[in-house]
């Protein structure tokens, strides 16, 4: 039986080589993947390249030698990831070119060909090589988890097995493109009033620095040693301890920093600091109704696309993005792993509103959990979509009082001492 050669990724995108025995270069190539590697080359022992200079030569004489059968499959840097944006595109283009008829292959291939974002390009290259090497498409998909997920993946081979990849490819494009109309939603709410803060800060910083310093010098020429108001001294102190105490604060801020990303990469952090955004005040109804959102359509999306249900709800622990939800939704698998329903551990984990509860036992009951799943999801978007225009009416007049007031107290507080000296110059 002959040997080869491999040279092949592990999951952390390091490289590793070694042999193995098989009766042919197909074989050889099943036989790695089942270790959890992702072949990058494999040839026959005899033809094992020598060096980096070597290589590329060695596998070109390889190939000329054996018909073409050794083979160089092609993979991007396992630390590119893809915007959901270009590969919501890319996969309704796909799924468009599979529904007109093409074959899956030349899908690819055309696909490839016009293809502008270098890392999707590279990929789908890897893709067209490892499928004319026999492997299923879910198979390739799963040699780039930095590009297509979980959920991407196991959608696929459910769409492979049940012979609806199209249809399935399909709803993964609906799929990504709700999530990023929602994502953008709670983005552009929390943007605004993060941007107004921070234009606040930099305004204020640069009153106590440079502006009022210069207030004080000219009232203590005029004043003489005068007494100046209780708003002005309190400005003016605040001024003083702004900038003798600057570097103490800009440090201070920058190890709250740290330590909020250190304690975010811990298990009971993130727990804490998911507890609190679900709770936060104004925000913390936004995020509980996105998170739901999000629950429903990926679960409903996996169980529509045929995939099991226990499967489904392990990739949406996986994905859920919130520990909370995610510990929920591990508590829903234990038991329907067990032969219970879905709606009471959903109920019980007190993180999801009784209309959900109440609406997936429905489903359940009347065996259209997956469509009542994706009612639900519409429902909560919708609401997403009412949450965010009211907080954005709410925060935008918060914000300008929040700005007037402190500018405002500023401004009085400086000209208290000139109406003062203008008094008794007049």
């Amino acid at each position: 039986m002959p040997t080869y050669h491999f040279t092949a990724m592990d999951a952390k995108g390091s490289e590793q080589e070694g042999t193995v025995e098989a009766s042919n270069q197909n074989s050889a190539i099943s036989m790695i993947r089942e270790k959890g590697l992702f072949p990058t080359e494999v040839l026959e022992a005899g033809a094992k390249p020598q060096g980096r200079t070597k290589k590329t030569a060695a596998k070109k004489s390889a190939k000329s030698k054996s018909g073409g059968m050794n083979m160089q499959i092609k993979m991007p840097s396992f630390m590119v990831r893809v915007k959901p944006k270009i590969l919501m595109a890319y996969t309704r283009q796909l799924a468009t070119l599979i529904n007109a008829g093409l074959p899956l292959l030349r899908s690819l291939q055309v696909v490839q060909r016009q293809e502008k974002h270098p890392a999707l390009s590279n990929a789908t290259s890897g893709l067209i090589d490892s499928i004319q090497t026999g492997s299923t498409f879910a198979e390739a998909l799963g040699q780039y988890p930095r590009i297509f997920n979980k959920l991407y993946v196991n959608m696929v081979r459910a769409g492979e097995l049940g012979g609806v990849l199209d249809v399935v490819l399909n709803r993964l494009a609906e799929f990504m493109e709700k999530a990023q109309r929602i994502r953008s939603k709670v983005t552009s709410a929390m943007v605004y009033p993060i941007v107004v803060l921070l234009m606040a800060v930099a305004i204020l910083t640069f009153l106590m620095i440079v502006i009022i310093p210069k207030f004080e010098e000219i009232f203590e020429d005029l004043l003489e040693g005068a007494g100046l108001p209780f708003l002005t001294e309190m400005v003016l102190n605040a001024s003083r301890n702004f900038v003798s105490h600057a570097p103490i604060v800009f440090g201070a801020v920058v190890v709250v920093v740290i330590l909020f990303k250190l304690i975010k990469k811990t298990a009971w952090g993130s727990y804490g600091l998911d507890w609190l955004k679900l709770h936060a005040p104004l925000f913390g109804t936004l995020i509980r109704k996105t998170a739901v959102a999000r629950f429903t359509r990926t679960l409903g999306t996996l169980m529509s696309s045929g995939v099991p249900v226990l499967q489904a709800l392990t990739i949406v622990r996986d994905t859920a993005g919130n520990e909370l939800i995610a510990r929920a939704v591990n508590d829903v698998h234990d038991s329907v792993k067990e032969g219970e329903n879905m709606a009471q551990p959903i109920g019980n984990s007190g993180v999801f509103p009784p209309m959900v509860v109440s609406m997936v036992e429905v489903g359940e009951e009347t065996g259209e959990l997956p469509e009542m799943l994706m009612k639900i999801a519409d429902s909560y978007e919708d609401d997403v979509d009412n949450t965010v225009a009211g907080l954005t009416s709410i925060i935008e007049p918060l914000l300008i009082i929040f700005l007037a007031l402190v500018v405002g107290t500023i401004v009085v507080a400086l000209f208290l001492p000139l109406i003062e000296i203008i008094g008794q110059l007049g």
